[in-house]
């Protein structure tokens, strides 16, 4: 099913303090979709806004048609499932018991696990490689491994919108680029729609199908990311000169920006 999710003249910020002025977005198709921009820009306060750990301070944001502040939140988190920076759980608590939590939403109070919460996870541990390491602590797992694993936990909720807040952040090159295709695997498969904020512009340009540019609240650029990945609007977005090129490896394009300094 396709769900649709939609700010409209969203003011979002925390408290009384406002971050953005009449944000409006809509995601109406299954598709990657990365939000850049600088640090302290409000990427995150968008992200936290549409999966609704934040209230708007005006405008309303809509899931279905619906506003999504007066909807249940377990009906709201069978669609829509966000890893936000910086998760934590107890260091002895086992991959597996973590991505049962993610069958939290289908849950009535002092139930337990039905067949299809088993299969769910299952199917989650097999899909994303996490079989072996299901009954290691997460403590025992490297950086890579344990992001992972807490996007196992998003995806055995069966969502239909993941959000993904800076998911690369402190991994290395090899398991940024693991859970890179691992999003796009899973976007293909499950046609899930992914929205994430990235600050690595190219992954964000290779791994993504469409680019928001977020400054000082605001949304100074929306669309495919032919058209935003682009010296001219990079380039005043970060305030700082960048250089594009093409590079082709085993048969794939790979756009590349290099920002630099002018002397």
């Amino acid at each position: 099913m396709t769900r649709s999710l939609v700010m409209k003249n969203g003011r979002i910020g925390y408290d009384t303090r406002a971050v953005g002025e009449n944000v409006s977005l809509v995601f109406d198709k299954p598709e990657i979709v990365s939000i850049i921009g600088p640090n302290g820009s409000g990427k995150s306060t968008v992200l936290k806004t549409l999966g609704r750990l934040l209230q708007p301070l005006g405008g309303t944001v809509y899931l279905d048609g619906k506003d999504i502040h007066g909807m249940n939140s377990k009906a709201v988190a069978r669609i829509i499932s966000m890893l936000p920076q910086s998760a934590q759980a107890p260091a002895d608590m086992t991959v597996r018991d973590l991505v049962m939590c993610g069958r939290l939403p289908y849950q009535n109070p002092f139930s337990s696990l039905t067949t299809e919460d088993v299969a769910a996870v299952q199917t989650a541990l097999e899909e994303t490689g996490l079989v072996e390491l299901q009954h290691r602590p997460l403590k025992d797992l490297s950086g890579g491994e344990r992001q992972r694993a807490w996007l196992v936990m998003a995806v055995a909720q069966e969502p239909d919108i993941l959000l993904l807040d800076e998911p690369t952040t402190f991994l290395d090159v090899r398991y940024q680029l693991e859970l890179m295709k691992l999003v796009v695997k899973l976007h293909r498969t499950r046609g899930i729609t992914v929205i994430m904020v990235l600050h690595d512009l190219n992954h964000a340009a290779h791994f993504s199908d469409r680019l928001i540019a977020v400054k000082k609240g605001n949304i100074v650029a929306d669309g495919p990311v032919a058209d935003i990945f682009t010296e001219p609007v990079l380039s005043d977005l970060y305030e700082v000169q960048m250089v594009f090129t093409e590079l082709k490896i085993n048969g794939v394009t790979h756009n590349i920006c290099v920002p630099y300094e002018s002397r």
